[in-house]
């Protein structure tokens, strides 16, 4: 046993998991030893309008760079990718300054809308938090590339530290929904810096590597056009379809409502962030590695889909039968709602958690407009879902579970759909 355990790590790519999983496993045990008692602090209110103002910038966050930065990856020279980075902070830039403009003309709309006037000002940290955001994710997929995963494994752990440690530290003295909102507005600030100082001191910016074949920016954001073209309105579409819970809870069933969504969420996304993000990740350049080989993409992303279920099975499971127990006996008696919305949850983050490899694979197999297309199917089905749980029912549970089953039921269609284009390419 131990000896099979020692030649399973030695493989690179079961390697690179773990050392990812690692950083993101201590991450999320800190945030879980400090979520009891953030939840006894804040309280459901507090935490519905941090989850709706989590919604919208979560919305606006994915398409910050246009998806360019998923580009990275994929070129065989360095020189070509460098030249993506310079094109993502270019756009990052623009997003920066729409964003800022949208919120000067559009501010007291959105405020009315979500029912947020208690953060209202702070919408103005958005700006702030698009170019952050493009930031990160230009670091982290040229360190996807460069496979170092240690770095966004130590950054991972240090970022749950210092913002759980804020949320704490400060919810003593002003447990109030706006704390939570301005941490969670620097925590990708708090990446940023922390990416760029680890690869420094790794010296991955002095990568010097040059090619005689310098194509000129324009050139090669016509080449990688199906990213801004299909991925970015993709990323788009499912963060409005992600959000929609949060959005219309807010809206339909008050603050309260959306707190129980978002805390039942977090909670059930905690196996994608320790494992599914981690497998995804490195899946993404082997996957690439393998296309310029020519070897069976498909049997990469059925064996990895397998690999999940196995793994995941259980502790989705246990959600689903004891959920509501769990809740109340880990955040307190108030949260027991959540935990029966999370029986629910559970069975589409199960379906989310397995389909980690299908959705890493579509770009490599050039199957971006697919995506795009599944993703507006999807986000009309959930919103149907939501709707006929809040006006043929007035019930959030029932909202919530038909949602919830959408959701799972259209990650299998997409899993089914992947293998099906990887077996015919």
């Amino acid at each position: 046993m131990q000896n099979r355990l020692k030649n399973l790590l030695k493989k690179s790519f079961v390697r690179n998991v773990f050392i990812l999983a690692s950083g993101t496993i201590a991450a999320q045990i800190i945030t879980m030893a400090a979520s009891p008692v953030i939840t006894r602090m804040y309280g459901p209110e507090a935490f519905g309008i941090m989850g709706t103002f989590n919604a919208l910038i979560n919305i606006i966050l994915p398409i910050s760079a246009l998806a360019y930065p998923i580009a990275i990856v994929l070129p065989k020279k360095d020189q070509e990718a460098k030249q993506l980075v310079k094109i993502s902070l270019i756009v990052t830039v623009f997003s920066t300054l729409i964003a800022l403009l949208l919120l000067l003309l559009f501010n007291n709309q959105i405020v009315n809308i979500f029912n947020i006037s208690e953060i209202s000002n702070f919408l103005f940290l958005i700006p702030l938090i698009v170019i952050f955001s493009g930031c990160v994710q230009i670091m982290e997929q040229w360190l996807i590339r460069k496979k170092q995963f240690s770095i966004n494994a130590k950054v991972t752990f240090f970022q749950s530290l210092i913002t759980n440690g804020g949320k704490i530290c400060l919810g003593f003295f002003y447990p109030i929904a706006s704390i939570l909102v301005v941490i969670t507005s620097f925590a990708n600030g708090i990446r940023a810096l922390m990416l760029f100082m680890f690869s420094r001191k790794d010296k991955l910016n002095n990568d010097r590597s040059q090619t005689s074949d310098k194509k000129k920016l324009n050139e090669l954001a016509k080449k990688y056009y199906d990213f801004p073209a299909y991925r970015a309105p993709e990323m788009f579409i499912n963060a409005i379809s992600q959000g929609l819970p949060v959005l219309l809870l807010s809206v339909f069933f008050g603050p309260a409502s959306a707190g129980f969504y978002s805390i039942g969420k977090t909670v059930l996304n905690l196996p994608t962030l320790l494992i599914g993000k981690s497998v995804g990740d490195v899946f993404y350049p082997r996957i690439a590695e393998a296309k310029h080989k020519n070897e069976d993409t498909y049997f990469l992303i059925k064996k990895a889909t397998l690999a999940l279920m196995g793994v995941g099975i259980l502790p989705f499971a246990i959600i689903i039968i004891f959920g509501p127990y769990l809740f109340s006996f880990v955040f307190g008696s108030d949260w027991v709602i959540a935990g029966e919305y999370a029986r629910w949850i559970a069975l589409w983050s199960f379906c989310g958690f397995i389909n980690r490899p299908s959705v890493r694979a579509l770009p490599v197999l050039n199957a971006q407009k697919f995506h795009l297309i599944y993703t507006i199917i999807m986000l009309i089905l959930r919103f149907i879902a939501l709707a006929i749980g809040y006006f043929l029912f007035s019930n959030d549970l029932i909202a919530v579970a038909l949602y919830s089953i959408a959701g799972a039921l259209l990650n299998v269609v997409l899993i089914i759909a992947t293998l099906g284009i990887s077996k015919k390419r």
